[in-house]
C-alpha cells in the first residue's frame, strides 16, 4: 500500500479521504464538523482519529494535503474599466482561481464604492482596466481610490501595462502589497486570465491561509494547496483534457449545488455549433467557473426559493406553502439533513431549481437581430449544446435517491432553445466526493488522478442520451 491523505476544509464540514496510490482506490473517508472558528486542528484531529479507527491502524502517509473553503473561502473583489470587458475579465480570472467574488466594479470608483469594498472585507483585490495601449487614467484613478481603504489587503494589478507600474507605486507608498501581472484583457477579443489566476493562488498559499486561521493545520499536513473550488475545477479540466497517453472525455460540465452557492464548471471552447452564428462579447475562457450565491441549498435556501418560485411551481409535485415552511426551517438550521420522505422530496425540488437556474446563467444564449442585410443570429457566452457529459457533485446529489432527476435540469428545455444548454449529455455522479481530492492529487500525479476520475465516476442509468461506451484510455 501507498497511502495518501486528502483533506477538504469546508465552511461547515471537513471531508477527509485516504487513497491508496498503489492500487488507486479509496481506503477510507470521514466527514466531521469544521472547527475553524476555534482551532482548525480540533476537527482535523478528530477526523484523523476516526480514519485510523476505520482503517484499523495509523498510516504513514506519502502525502498529506488539503484544500479549503472554510472561513468564507477566498473572498475577492474584481475591478475593471468597462463592465462587460475588463471588469468581466477580472471576474473570470478570480472565479477560475477558486475565489468567491463578492462584487464587481467598473469605471472610476466613487467614495461610496470604496466604503462598500471596505464593508465586504475582501482577502484580495484584482484591479484591471484598459487594454494595453488603451485607457490609462482609470487604472491610476482607481489605484488612488483603493489606497484609501481601511484594510490594506493585497492587490493584483492586471490592467494596461503602460500604467500598471505607476498604479503599483501608489499602493506601495500607502503600505499595500501590490503585484503586477500581465493584463487580463491585453486587446479587444484577447482574454488572458492565467497570469492573474496564478498570482491569486500564490497569495492564497503564502498569506490567506495564515490570515484565516488555517496555518495551524499545516503541523498535521504537508500543506494546503488551493481553494476547494479550484481543486474541483482542476479535476474537471484533467478529466476533460486527459494527460499523457490518456485521452480525456472531451467537453464536459460539472455542477455542484452546495449549502451556500451552486457552482458550475465548463470545459470547452463554447464556440458556436452552427454556421452563420456571430459570436459577440468578451471571449469565453476554455475553463470557466460561475458561482451563484442566491442558489444555495441551506444558507441561501430562502433566496433560492424566492428566485426559483416559477421553476418550483413548474415541477408541479408539491404544496408550495409546505415547501416554503420547509425552506424557512433551513434558515434556522443550516446543517439540517432530511429524514422523512417529504423532506427528501423537498430537497430534490430545491436541487432541481438550483441546478436549472445556475446552468441557465452559466450557458450562453442567442438573439435574433434584424440588420440592413437581413436576419442575423448573435451568440453571447458559451454554446454548451454539444457537451457530452454532465457530472454532478455535492451533498444533495450524493445523498439523493434520485440524482438523475436533479441533473436532468442541466439539459436544454425545448421551450427555451435560445439558452444554449447541453442537448443530449450522459449524466454522471461523483458518488464518493472525489473531485476535490483528485484535483489535489493531479498536482502530485496527474496520471493516477485521471485514472481514478475515469474509474470512479458513476453513470446514472435513467438518461442514456450521452456516449454509448465507457471512456477509453489510449
Amino acid at each position: 500500500m501507498e497511502l495518501s491523505l486528502f483533506v477538504d476544509f469546508g465552511s461547515t464540514y471537513t471531508k477527509v479521504m485516504v487513497i491508496d496510490l498503489e492500487d488507486e482506490s479509496v481506503m477510507a473517508a470521514i466527514v466531521t464538523p469544521t472547527t475553524v472558528t476555534t482551532d482548525i486542528t480540533e476537527g482535523l484531529t478528530r477526523a484523523l482519529e476516526l480514519i485510523n479507527t476505520q482503517l484499523g491502524f495509523e498510516p504513514d502517509y506519502k502525502h498529506r494535503v488539503a484544500c479549503s473553503s472554510a472561513a468564507g473561502g477566498l473572498k475577492m473583489v474584481a475591478i475593471g474599466l468597462v463592465h462587460e470587458l475588463t471588469a468581466e475579465a477580472a471576474k473570470q480570472a478570480s472565479l477560475g482561481a477558486g475565489a468567491r467574488v463578492m462584487d464587481v466594479f467598473s469605471y472610476e470608483l466613487t467614495s461610496e464604492e470604496i466604503k462598500k469594498i471596505d464593508d465586504l472585507h475582501p482577502d484580495i483585490i484584482l484591479l484591471a482596466g484598459g487594454t494595453d495601449g488603451g485607457n490609462k487614467t482609470v487604472l491610476v484613478h482607481n489605484a488612488g481610490m483603493l489606497g484609501t481603504l481601511r484594510e490594506k489587503v493585497p492587490v493584483i494589478i492586471a490592467g494596461n501595462k503602460v500604467v500598471a507600474p505607476q498604479a503599483a507605486e501608489i499602493f506601495k507608498n500607502r503600505g499595500f502589497e501590490a503585484f503586477v501581472v500581465e493584463n487580463v484583457l491585453p486587446g479587444l477579443g484577447k482574454l488572458n486570465v492565467e497570469p492573474a489566476r496564478q498570482k491569486i493562488r500564490e497569495i492564497f498559499l503564502k498569506r490567506i491561509i495564515e490570515a484565516k486561521g488555517l496555518k495551524k493545520a499545516e503541523k498535521l499536513l504537508d500543506g494546503i494547496l488551493m481553494p476547494t473550488p479550484a481543486a474541483v475545477l482542476a479535476a474537471a479540466q484533467l478529466l476533460s483534457q486527459g494527460v499523457g497517453t490518456y485521452a480525456g472525455w472531451g467537453d464536459l460540465l460539472v455542477v455542484d449545488p452546495g449549502g451556500a452557492t451552486t457552482d458550475v464548471h465548463s470545459i470547452g471552447s463554447g464556440a458556436p455549433t452552427k454556421s452563420g452564428v456571430i459570436w459577440k462579447g468578451l471571449p469565453e475562457p476554455e475553463v470557466k467557473r460561475t458561482v451563484e450565491g442566491d442558489l444555495g441549498m441551506r444558507c441561501s435556501a430562502q433566496a433560492l426559493f424566492e428566485t426559483g418560485t416559477e421553476y418550483l411551481n413548474s415541477y408541479g409535485s408539491c404544496n408550495t406553502c409546505d415547501l416554503q415552511n420547509y425552506v424557512a426551517s433551513l434558515d434556522r438550521q443550516t446543517d439540517f439533513l432530511p429524514h422523512s420522505q417529504e423532506e427528501k422530496d423537498y430537497d430534490i425540488l430545491l436541487g432541481m431549481a438550483a441546478v436549472e437556474i445556475a446552468v441557465e446563467r452559466h450557458a450562453g444564449h442567442i438573439e435574433h437581430i434584424y440588420t440592413p442585410v437581413g436576419l442575423s443570429i448573435v451568440q453571447y457566452g458559451k454554446d454548451l449544446q454539444n457537451i457530452q457529459h454532465v457530472i454532478g457533485t455535492g451533498g444533495i446529489l450524493v445523498h439523493s435517491a434520485d440524482p438523475a432527476r436533479i441533473l436532468e435540469r442541466t439539459i436544454m428545455d425545448p421551450q427555451k432553445g435560445y439558452i444554449l444548454k447541453p442537448k443530449a449529455p450522459g449524466l454522471w455522479l461523483d458518488k464518493q466526493y472525489l473531485m476535490s481530492a483528485l484535483g489535489m492529487l493531479g498536482e502530485l500525479d496527474a496520471e493516477k488522478a485521471f485514472r481514478m476520475l475515469d474509474k470512479y465516476m458513476v453513470r446514472l442509468g435513467r438518461n442514456n442520451l450521452g456516449r454509448t461506451e465507457e471512456p477509453k484510455m489510449d
